[in-house]
């Protein structure tokens, strides 16, 4: 068993070469140590591997056999290295990014779109979940980073800050009678409310800051994504609590009516999160140097 792999490098260009003298010029050492590397190997292998001539040195027969794998082995050692070359270059590789449904559409649907169009050879996996849900992958490895709502806690998780988010109240025109003036909490629990379901992250920081305010939130209708609130509120179901960035276009066009409440919801943001110490690859690195921080 040959203990230093570098002798096989080193028998692999004096074979190519044809001399021990340009072996050595190509690999930077003297004459003498490719001449030992040789011979070590030589002795570790059992047999001699060149033979001299006036033009050189020679394969033996059994040099001419491990030739034969070790160039295999050189050119894979090559293949691997360019394959990764390529990788950081973002010529080929994959990131798997976690998020929810309302901030995949709006807020990283464009980004993923300039990206493949910048690196069409990079595989995107998206993988739709809750904000609880995607902290999980990420923690299971089976996705480089996730897009959520903040706020969340966790020692394990990386956390840049991206667009801040601003929860507002809406209604139909069903219910415009009851946004003449900003509502107290105690007034607002009493329309028909249309809210995530519990478990995701956005019904959890409105709860909290219900209770913060002495009340407590009982929709009517729980549901678990942000465009089939917006839907249920179209047909006059309710009074919903949406993302006032995602459906400003239909507040200007008074499709909708923002219901007022004092205090309001408190801004909150958009959080781009890894796993703390695990290395991104440079696919990953790439992409989320694109999204807004801050």
């Amino acid at each position: 068993m040959v203990e230093n792999m570098e002798w096989y490098r080193v028998f692999y260009v004096t074979a190519k070469a044809g001399s021990f003298t340009l072996a050595a010029e190509q690999l930077f050492i003297t004459q003498p140590a490719v001449t030992h590397h040789i011979k070590q190997l030589e002795q570790a292998l059992g047999g001699q591997l060149f033979f001299r001539s006036s033009k050189g040195v020679h394969l033996t027969h059994a040099g001419q056999m491990l030739y034969t794998y070790i160039e295999q082995a050189m050119n894979l050692i090559s293949t691997g290295e360019r394959k990764l070359a390529e990788l950081h270059q973002l010529m080929e590789g994959e990131i798997r990014i976690g998020a929810g449904d309302t901030l995949c559409k709006h807020y990283l649907l464009p980004y993923l779109e300039q990206f493949h169009e910048s690196y069409p050879n990079i595989h995107i996996q998206v993988t739709n979940r809750t904000t609880p849900e995607t902290i999980q992958l990420l923690k299971a490895g089976k996705i480089d980073f996730g897009i959520v709502n903040l706020p969340i806690s966790d020692k394990q998780v990386t956390i840049l800050e991206s667009w801040e988010l601003i929860d507002c109240f809406i209604t139909s025109a069903k219910y415009k009678h009851s946004i003449h003036e900003p509502l107290t909490w105690e007034q607002l629990i009493q329309l028909p409310l249309i809210l995530f379901e519990k478990g995701s992250n956005t019904r959890s920081y409105i709860d909290q800051f219900c209770a913060e305010q002495g009340v407590e939130m009982k929709p009517e209708i729980e549901l678990g994504s942000e465009d089939l609130l917006v839907e249920f509120v179209r047909r006059g179901l309710g009074v919903a609590c949406v993302v006032k960035n995602f459906i400003q276009n239909e507040l200007d066009k008074d499709t909708f009516y923002e219901v007022a409440v004092d205090p309001p919801l408190p801004p909150r943001k958009v959080g781009i999160i890894t796993m703390k110490q695990i290395p991104l690859t440079s696919a990953a690195n790439t992409f989320i140097e694109m999204l807004p921080i801050g």
